[in-house]
């Protein structure tokens, strides 16, 4: 399965997308164990309808939207492994940009997680969401990265 941040925003060189695409990095190399073939982020042109476009056939969309469930790391895990064994190609999270995401994007989103109560900038969820994607990994391979 791929995993896919797709990220509303054109930032490429922005320090806070060169770091969530390292833990994405991370994340794709520590995930080959247990069958996470790759893990990048798409950045999305919010002015343009292609948020849907860049999904897969087949693949599974969520969003991070400031009214969605709260999720411990833990259960960001199991969520990660049930989508794993599903068989999908591939699981999307989306990420809106300044506005958030367009009406159509959380329509066709089958989850939707918050990082709390607060709102908090685009560009540093991509890196909250990156890491939790990287620490999810890390829990379902053991690796001591994520401590309890």
């Amino acid at each position: 399965m791929k995993f896919l941040l797709l990220a509303g925003g054109r930032a490429a060189s922005a320090p806070e997308t060169v770091t969530a695409t390292d833990y994405l990095k991370r994340a794709a190399l520590a995930g080959k164990k247990i069958g996470l073939k790759d893990a990048g982020l798409v950045e999305i042109d919010e002015r343009k309808a292609n948020w849907l476009e860049a999904l897969p056939k087949g693949g599974v969309l969520a969003a991070l939207d400031e009214r969605g469930t709260n999720a411990s790391s833990t259960e960001l895990a199991a969520w990660l492994r049930k989508h794993l064994d599903s068989g999908i190609p591939a699981l999307a999270l989306a990420i809106g940009a300044a506005d958030g995401l367009p009406t159509p994007v959380k329509a066709a989103a089958r989850e939707t997680f918050a990082f709390g109560r607060a709102t908090w900038p685009h560009m540093m969820v991509r890196v909250m969401a990156a890491e939790q994607i990287y620490r999810a990994v890390t829990i379902l391979t053991d690796h001591p990265y994520h401590r309890v």
